[in-house]
């Protein structure tokens, strides 16, 4: 695979992103056509790279010794890498019609395009050097995006976002360096980096380390105490909100866990260690803590957010199980809840574009006007509860069967968080839906008669969305298949 295919997938999207604004347009829809034509672009080269890249790391260049940037595409990347080249050419065409009527959309959509070649820097980072590198620059791309509305609410969550990314930045530096100096490579290695030393005194300096990257990370994923952020940050445009619980920021973090779990710091030297212990309390509780915030949180968007606190916690649940099952079920989780959470918050941003609603209490009856984003916004929420026959039920039975499995003491209090979590999951996510579908016998359906259903532009990836639910709930063999494989070299 020649380099020079990794350095247009990531950099192109951000150098063809910077003409957005600079270009005189005749009109908004060049810009947009413009803006859809650079992502799937990049989207096709992705998928390219991913059929035709045979393992080789490309060094762009080299600081000193181990001490560079490159790209590599390893069986975690095709997942990560597949995943947001998937959703972002239909996540772009949501955004045309939902910001329609908003000011700026040149400025939004050049930060929006660069997001995209910035996860995928992620995505193909061969080293932990590099991976840190893109890292930071996602909070630097994305600041902008939660920011663009310039309310004093988006200037504060701004303020809190960059706060807690730069104080999760220090944590993860401090971990890369060590990983620099003790490790026998910088470059991402199944079983990790480390030679287990015979000192005690060494394995806790090594574990102190991982508890601090952990820590670091984890910050992008809301795992508490470090998640404020992410509820304040739905006061950006929901096109905005979708990538940062769905695809890009939150995953980016649980991505960035798994490299540094499996291919830095090694099960080996983790697995039945207080650092695992530490590190499994925090997971569970944020577990819990998501989703009983999600339940008395009366915002539609910010409902959300603490839910996707919840769900993104049963990701690292799995990777700090630190096992082959345990695995399986946090790669399972990262895709299928990114499709999952990405419709649901696609379908609240409809019901925001055309009704100016955002609270649970103002949907009543929205359901009978609103029929195809309701549907699929109940789809969205039986998958995420764990429903049979959707994908949610397929990654929280793999992190069951995980823990159940697993020797640590801690294992089965997960489970009975996981058991939790779906219960309050229904409740609120299935009172949005009666709210909507069933208002009562004396509710005056006058009051709404003029709302509709959206645009093609947002119906289209709502649908598309909604077919890969059932397809993966219902036929999701292959891909675990897959899943299976990466296991099996980690």
């Amino acid at each position: 695979m020649s380099g020079a295919m990794y350095v247009l997938a990531v950099f192109l999207p951000i150098f063809l992103a910077v003409l957005i604004p600079l270009v005189k347009w005749k009109n908004k829809k060049l810009m947009m056509v413009y803006a859809e034509c650079v992502v799937l672009l990049t989207s096709a080269l992705v998928f390219h790279i991913l059929g035709h890249a045979d393992g080789e790391i490309f060094t762009l260049f080299q600081f000193a010794n181990n001490l560079d940037v490159g790209f590599r595409v390893d069986a975690l990347t095709r997942v990560f890498a597949a995943l947001v080249s998937f959703l972002w050419p239909l996540a772009t065409l949501y955004a045309f019609e939902y910001m329609r009527h908003l000011h700026d959309q040149e400025l939004f959509f050049m930060y929006y395009v660069m997001t995209f070649g910035v996860t995928l820097g992620i995505a193909f980072s061969s080293n932990i050097l590099t991976m840190y590198c893109f890292y930071e620059m996602l909070t630097i791309v994305t600041l902008p995006l939660i920011m663009h509305t310039m309310s004093r609410e988006a200037i504060l969550a701004s303020h809190t976002y960059i706060l807690y990314s730069l104080g999760g930045a220090a944590f993860a530096f401090i971990g890369m360096v060590f990983i620099l100096y003790y490790g026998t490579t910088g470059d991402f290695t199944p079983g990790g980096v480390f030679f287990v030393p015979a000192e005690p005194g060494r394995q806790n300096v090594l574990l102190v380390l991982y508890v601090l990257t952990f820590f670091g990370f984890s910050v992008k994923t809301a795992m508490w105490p470090f998640g404020g952020w992410l509820p304040k940050a739905g006061v950006a445009p929901t096109p905005v909100t979708a990538l940062l619980h769905a695809v890009a920021v939150v995953k980016a973090g649980a991505f960035a866990i798994m490299r540094i779990t499996y291919y830095s710091f090694g099960t080996e030297l983790l697995r039945g260690s207080w650092a695992q212990t530490l590190v499994m309390v925090f997971v569970i509780i944020t577990i819990v803590y998501g989703c009983s915030n999600a339940l008395k949180e009366t915002h539609l968007k910010r409902r959300l957010a603490y839910s996707t606190m919840s769900n993104l916690s049963y990701i690292l649940f799995g990777v700090v199980l630190m096992s082959p099952l345990g695995f399986l079920g946090a790669l399972c989780h990262m895709v299928f809840h990114a499709f999952m959470k990405i419709c649901s918050f696609f379908c609240v941003g409809a019901v925001m574009h055309q009704t100016g609603k955002t609270y649970v209490h103002e949907i009543d009856g929205l359901g009978r006007r609103m029929p195809v984003v309701f549907t699929i916004f109940t789809i969205s929420g039986l998958a995420l509860m764990g429903v049979p026959g959707l994908p949610g039920f397929i990654s929280k039975w793999n992190l069951a069967n995980a823990a159940v499995a697993n020797e640590h003491p801690l294992a089965l209090v997960g489970v009975m968080a996981l058991l939790i979590s779906a219960l309050l999951t229904a409740v609120y996510m299935m009172s949005i839906c009666v709210r909507a579908l069933f208002p009562g016998r004396k509710f005056d359906y006058e009051t709404i008669e003029t709302v509709r259903d959206p645009g093609w532009m947002m119906r289209v990836p709502l649908l598309i969305f909604v077919v890969v639910l059932f397809i993966f709930g219902l036929h999701s063999g292959p891909l675990v298949d897959v899943f299976e494989e990466i296991v099996a070299r980690t």
